[in-house]
């Protein structure tokens, strides 16, 4: 028994079966290479950024620890008792702080500012932070908080 053709068909020969299938390949084999460079370079990006962000938040809890110490020592005389600038101290030695004052008028608020520098792999990084701060009132500036016995840690 033989098989008919309709008429105008020609028959499939092996060849041009395998030649489909060789461009079918590689067409696929192209998607698949592009499709993974995007997702590698979307892989740095995102490691980038998260990088970027943690260095942002270190350097805005270290901005806001400068400011507590401010308020907690008053800003009226912190400058010449405490540094205001230099690096920060262990394990963030790689930031820098700065504190920058403006004198407050007979009791009004201080006005404070910090400002963070570091150097990432975007080059130089900083933040600056600035509020106001009242001073300290009181005569004891700076009270010292040793309990009076002491503390049997067993």
């Amino acid at each position: 028994m033989t098989a008919t053709l309709p008429l105008g068909a020609a028959p499939l020969r092996s060849g041009s079966r395998r030649g489909f299938l060789l461009a079918d390949v590689l067409v696929a084999s192209v998607i698949l290479a592009v499709a993974l460079s995007v997702l590698i370079s979307m892989a740095g990006t995102a490691l980038a950024s998260q990088q970027t962000g943690e260095q942002i938040g270190t350097a805005a809890q270290l901005a806001d620890e400068q400011l507590n110490l401010v308020l907690m020592r008053g800003p009226d005389s912190y400058a010449s008792r405490f540094p205001i600038e230099g690096p920060c101290e262990g394990p963030f030695e790689a930031y820098r702080f700065r504190l920058d004052f403006t004198d407050g008028d007979s009791g009004k608020p201080y006005g404070v500012g910090v400002r963070i520098d570091w150097t990432s792999a975007r080059g130089p990084q900083s933040i600056r932070i600035e509020t106001r701060i009242a001073p300290r009132l009181g005569d004891e500036p700076d009270p010292d908080r040793k309990p009076e016995e002491t503390v049997s840690r067993e």
